[in-house]
């Protein structure tokens, strides 16, 4: 039996109203479908790794087992997502660390201010030993982290003025993930930090609830935000990476055979995500700056300068040290 396709009611009703009962994980070793979400639009990278693992399933198992793919927040925010991720109301979610940072303390090391030193070097940590160690402790709250994939860097952007240096974001309210740390790290450089959903940035920026927000070149172009935000600078103060998840009660009704496919190929559709990351990020790169947005460097050394305390704090927890010594060890 094939199920109808779910809409974002029925996953938030069905979750709230049957106590978080209705799905147990059951479902997908009797009808096949594996539900996954994802706030992303239809064709962002992350949207189509998903795409392509359920693609590759669907061949290694004759069509036994087959992913349907809920893009654009359909499905709720990342938080919802992960929630029902949890409870098996949802199977699969992909989630930017930054909206894991309070529930899963050990991603926040990954969402610190300056901790990457680039992009390659952030891949070197997250295929290693520290990336291993992040994606093991999901297990201890019914999750089960079977990849990590890019988010290339974050930079600020506003509807104001150019930011050169921390003191220019002075009385500016910039949108931030719901994580301590973005919030930290906003007030440490100078900001009015807001957390907002990622969905409701467009219209906040719109009717100046507030004045900007930061994110990847990626996003900053798919969101639309470059149409009301004309001033982007080049902080790359974090790489937050994006965690994709399963259920636990998903993972464990599955055969034993079926959990290692799952595993091995989620594995597999990291360089896949990565190819399409890199040509995509490109492609929005020229999109924002031939439509014409204010685009500056900055004072790196002072942006570091003013992010350290944030950095600081959090690298003295013993248990956030041994991650962070990987980190400093791949760089």
């Amino acid at each position: 039996m094939i199920r109808s396709p779910l809409s974002r009611r029925d996953v938030l009703f069905g979750a709230a109203g049957m106590g978080l009962t209705l799905a147990t994980g059951a479902h997908a070793a009797t009808d096949g479908f594996l539900t996954a979400a994802d706030v992303h639009v239809n064709g962002y990278p992350t949207v189509e790794a998903v795409r392509w693992i359920g693609k590759q399933l669907e061949e290694r198992t004759g069509g036994r087992l087959r992913i349907r793919v809920y893009f654009a927040g359909q499905l709720g925010r990342e938080g919802d997502t992960v929630d029902l991720t949890r409870f098996g109301a949802l199977d699969i979610t992909r989630v930017n660390f930054a909206a894991l940072n309070n529930p899963f303390p050990l991603t926040q090391l990954f969402a610190l201010p300056y901790v990457f030193d680039s992009v390659d070097h952030m891949r070197r940590v997250v295929d290693g030993e520290g990336g291993r160690l992040v994606l093991e402790g999901f297990e201890q709250r019914n999750l089960i982290g079977l990849a990590i994939y890019d988010a290339g860097s974050r930079s600020f952007y506003n509807v104001r003025r150019a930011i050169h240096e921390p003191q220019d974001l002075q009385g500016l309210k910039f949108r931030v993930p719901p994580s301590d740390i973005f919030l930290e790290m906003a007030a440490a450089l100078g900001a009015e930090p807001t957390p907002l959903p990622f969905g409701e940035v467009y219209s906040a920026l719109q009717t100046h609830l507030i004045d900007g927000a930061e994110n990847n070149w990626r996003s900053f172009q798919s969101s639309r935000h470059f149409e009301v935000a004309r001033y982007l600078s080049r902080t790359e103060h974090s790489y937050s990476p994006e965690a994709l998840l399963m259920s636990r009660r998903t993972f464990d009704a599955l055969s034993s055979d079926d959990r290692e496919l799952v595993a091995a190929t989620a594995r597999e559709s990291v360089p896949y995500m990565r190819s399409l990351w890199d040509r995509m990020e490109e492609e929005a790169r020229q999109i924002v700056l031939a439509s014409g947005v204010h685009f500056n460097e900055v004072d790196r050394d002072a942006f570091h300068k003013a992010a350290a305390p944030v950095l600081e704090q959090y690298v003295a927890r013993t248990d956030l040290r041994q991650i962070y010594e990987l980190v400093r060890a791949a760089a």
